[in-house]
């Protein structure tokens, strides 16, 4: 029985009714044709109305030039129009501008576009009507043209047939099968076909001479069943010969009949009943009824020795697992809620769930349909070119690393993108079927920003080793140019003067302060490692509790003043804004007159010029041992203009517990930037330095500074 002899009447008739109102709208034939062949295929799956002609509005929709009728859409119903605006989403997969017959679509590529189909699909009807509708633009295929013919076949037996048979849809699947073999491989499809057409009388004779014989026998067992002869489908013969290296008259299945049982004891009666009266050909059984197969495909095979010495397979099942095997888990769908709990179709329902929801990392070389694995494809998504090419990436992998796994020459000549026609960031994190143009210039040079993980140029570990090989190719000389500049920067950044280099140098466990340099300007040693190496050189160690340095007699403290001066009472004190000192940087104190004691750095330049002139004005100042107070800083926070993106930068100081003293925000709406000012009060440097490289992180900020 076809698939279409199942549309129920109710759906037959509305989708007659669309189809008359169509036709006198002046919609293309060919196109009305093919949606009414899917949609009556999805009918006689699942008596979802709403499914059938959704997918029929879709088919008409890629065929007119322009809206849709009216009086159509309004006959349609919102329900079938929310499904068709659906399938118009989910596009067209596998269609690539530069597909050739002689290069057909890649293993790799096929099993992307499977996991991609799986992946952005929400509801798991809109998969049946998409292979429902491939079904039928194939079948009217014989009139069109060649290469187009070859590329839906291409299509159909790379990522639609297995999509069809992992859910069990199995008479859309051998259908999928036969005719793309029929238009990619015509010559060995025709020599099969006229093969089985020139036996195809004396076989059939025979085999309802057999199936008459066995239903005669059963009769006798007092065995109810059903028995008819079964159609061996051509595809399946071929790929059978190729297999086992076989020539098709030594098949044993070209002759098969099947078993339509009551019960399972009744299948295995008649089982018994088989073998008793035929010679069973060892090697040729399967008992997928007690071992059901991972699909819950359920039956038993077996090949006998049948009259004339003719091989004949026979396949036992029954009503239940018959009806899973035509038409798979989508026929369970039929049946409305509120009925009576049927627990075998909510298991399969649930598979379905899980399989649509999930995917698998397998390599090219196997059939992602047979090793599909649950809850993976959270781990990646699926950006198309604009030529239709389908890339794989890691979740979180931003246009950057679309275009070094498309060809590291177009990464390091990467300068910016588009998503769906808009400019973006070049680290905004890419969704699920989003069209990625990149935009390039003529010379090669990736910037050393890239490799900073609080920035997220780039997620793929692949990508960034791509960057750091670029980089170790330049001129040494060049490297550490690059690097030394960077760790001046750091150092500049965080108050230290260059003589902490040479601490830097053992800190990040380098030579000597050239391969320091070259390290960092290979993008070995990211600028944030170094500013945590400056900064770990910045905090000297507190004094043990109970040394002689805790002991010593204290002065009276101000619960808002952060540093104390030894054997003097409170005195009004302020931190340089030449150097900004934070804790645990080293200080000492400076008395101006009316103004108390200014806190300087130690390495201050502008304290050495004044400590010069007046060396008796300099006081030691420390750091309170118990750092319960805090200081004021201001952050300067640079963006690319986003929607919440303030909320976003005040979330990490919420998180961190600091309360924010104030905050200035200012756009410029014509470049797309945003910079934001944020006085908050820290501890200490470490703090400071943490909250900064969590801002950093944060989505499309570009540069967080500390102000003096």
């Amino acid at each position: 029985m076809e698939v279409t002899d199942r549309c129920p009447p109710a759906i037959l008739a509305t989708l007659d009714q669309l189809a008359w109102t169509a036709s006198g709208a002046g919609v293309d034939c060919a196109a009305l044709n093919t949606g009414l062949v899917a949609a009556r295929m999805i009918a006689g799956l699942t008596d979802d109305s709403a499914l059938s002609v959704g997918a029929l509005l879709h088919q008409l929709e890629i065929a007119s030039c322009g809206p849709l009728n009216a009086q159509l859409l309004h006959e349609a119903g919102p329900d079938a129009r929310q499904v068709a605006g659906e399938l118009q989403k989910l596009g067209e997969f596998g269609r690539n501008a530069r597909w050739s017959a002689d290069n057909g679509i890649p293993a790799a590529q096929a099993e992307t576009l499977r996991k991609m189909l799986l992946a952005v699909v929400g509801e798991p009807r809109l998969v049946i009507a998409r292979i429902a509708l491939q079904c039928a633009r194939l079948r009217g295929a014989r009139d069109a043209d060649p290469r187009l013919r070859q590329q839906l076949a291409a299509e159909s037996r790379a990522v639609f047939a297995p999509l069809a048979n992992r859910l069990g849809i199995w008479q859309l699947k051998w259908e999928l099968e036969d005719l793309a073999f029929r238009w990619l491989e015509p010559d060995a499809y025709r020599d099969i076909a006229a093969a089985l057409a020139e036996r195809r009388s004396d076989r059939e004779r025979w085999v309802s001479d057999f199936v008459a014989a066995v239903a005669r026998e059963l009769q006798k067992a007092q065995i109810e069943v059903q028995v008819y002869g079964r159609p061996k489908h051509i595809f399946s013969i071929w790929r059978k010969m190729q297999r086992k290296q076989l020539a098709l008259a030594q098949l044993f299945d070209l002759r098969a009949i099947r078993i339509i049982c009551q019960s399972i004891p009744d299948c295995y009666a008649a089982l018994g009943v088989v073998h008793s009266l035929w010679t069973y050909i060892p090697g040729e059984f399967d008992d997928y009824i007690a071992t059901p197969k991972d699909n819950f495909y359920r039956s038993i095979h077996t090949a006998v020795i049948g009259p004339g010495e003719k091989p004949v397979e026979v396949q036992i099942r029954t009503r239940e697992m018959q009806e899973h095997a035509e038409l798979g888990v989508a026929a369970h769908w039929r049946y409305k809620e509120g009925g009576a709990r049927d627990v075998s179709y909510e298991r399969k329902i649930e598979w379905v769930r899980r399989l649509l929801d999930a995917g698998d990392t397998a390599s090219a070389e196997s059939d992602f349909i047979e090793q599909v694995r649950g809850e993976l494809f959270d781990d990646r998504i699926y950006a198309l070119t604009p030529r239709g090419e389908v890339v794989d990436l890691p979740r979180g992998a931003t246009p950057l690393d679309f275009a070094y796994h498309l060809h590291s020459s177009l990464g390091h000549r990467c300068r910016g993108a588009k998503v769906n026609g808009r400019i973006v960031t070049l680290n905004q994190p890419l969704a699920n079927g989003e069209i990625v143009q990149i935009i390039t210039a003529k010379d090669e040079h990736p910037s050393l920003d890239w490799l900073a993980p609080e920035q997220k140029f780039l997620v793929s570990q692949r990508s960034r080793a791509k960057v750091r090989a670029w980089y170790r190719k330049l001129d040494a000389g060049v490297n550490r140019h690059a690097g030394h500049e960077i760790v001046t920067r750091e150092l500049a950044r965080l108050g230290a003067s260059n003589d902490l280099t040479a601490k830097l140098v053992g800190e990040c466990k380098c030579n000597d302060a050239d391969t320091l340099y070259r390290l960092v300007g290979e993008g070995e040693i990211s600028a944030n490692q170094v500013s945590q190496a400056i900064i770990r050189q910045q905090s000297p160690l507190l004094p043990a509790r109970g040394s002689a340095a805790a002991k010593r007699p204290k002065a009276r403290r101000s619960a808002a003043n952060p540093l104390e001066i030894d054997g003097v009472g409170d005195l009004p004190m302020t931190l340089a804004r030449c150097c900004a000192p934070m804790r645990p940087q080293p200080v000492i104190g400076y008395v101006t007159l009316g103004r108390g004691v200014t806190v300087h750095a130690t390495n201050c330049r502008s304290l050495a010029r004044m400590r010069a002139a007046r060396p008796d004005q300099v006081l030691d100042v420390r750091w309170r041992v118990d750092g319960s107070s805090q200081q004021s800083v201001e952050i300067s926070v640079s963006a690319w203009d986003r929607r919440g993106l303030v909320r976003d930068l005040t979330n990490v100081l919420a998180e961190e517990d600091l309360s924010i003293e104030a905050l200035n925000t200012t756009t410029q709406r014509s470049a797309g930037t945003a910079r934001s000012v944020l006085r908050v009060g820290v501890r200490d440097m470490t703090q400071l330095a943490r909250v900064m490289a969590t801002l950093a992180r944060v989505a499309n900020v570009t540069a967080v500074r500390r102000l003096s």
